[in-house]
């Protein structure tokens, strides 16, 4: 299996052949989706920046998202992903907008998703988003797999 730097790696240089830019905005990879995209020599080409959204205070202050707009949504829903993902890609002007959000364990979140579950959301040209259940509790593992279907589900958007 590519490592996670490797999977970066392979949508850092697709980005760069087509002139595009990312952001991202995640949340129970806590960084791992941003780290795999920074640790290309040249990253500065396409990543204009990320954040991680892990609290409410944090999805209002850092990316505007009001109690208005929440109306109606959860955290770690598919609608929830899919707005983030249009708000870190409109606040930083990117090509693409990235979003995780979840429950990364050894338990489940206070909405009643089981440990293992992920929304992903890709924002830009085309929009796609996903929900992955990986029935686990290893939280690490939980991180690394949810990095890696972010990325994967970026460079499908990108096809």
């Amino acid at each position: 299996m590519q490592s996670l730097q490797a999977l970066g790696a392979k949508v850092g240089a697709r980005l760069k052949e087509r002139k595009e830019t990312i952001a991202v905005a995640e949340s129970s990879a806590g960084g791992l989706i941003n780290a795999a995209l920074v640790a290309v020599p040249g990253a500065s080409a396409y990543y204009l920046g990320g954040e991680i959204i892990y609290t409410a205070a944090a999805r209002e202050r850092v990316l505007g998202i009001t109690r208005d707009e929440m109306a109606g949504l959860r955290s770690a829903s598919e609608p929830y992903a899919r707005l983030v993902a249009r708000r870190v890609r409109e606040q930083l002007g990117a090509t693409w907008g990235l979003c995780e959000t979840g429950a990364s364990g050894p338990t489940g979140n206070r909405y009643g998703d089981a440990p293992g579950h992920a929304c992903l959301a890709v924002s830009g040209p085309v929009e796609l988003v996903t929900t992955l259940e990986t029935g686990s509790g290893d939280r690490e593992a939980n991180m690394a797999r949810f990095a890696r279907a972010a990325l994967e589900l970026l460079l499908t958007a990108m096809r």
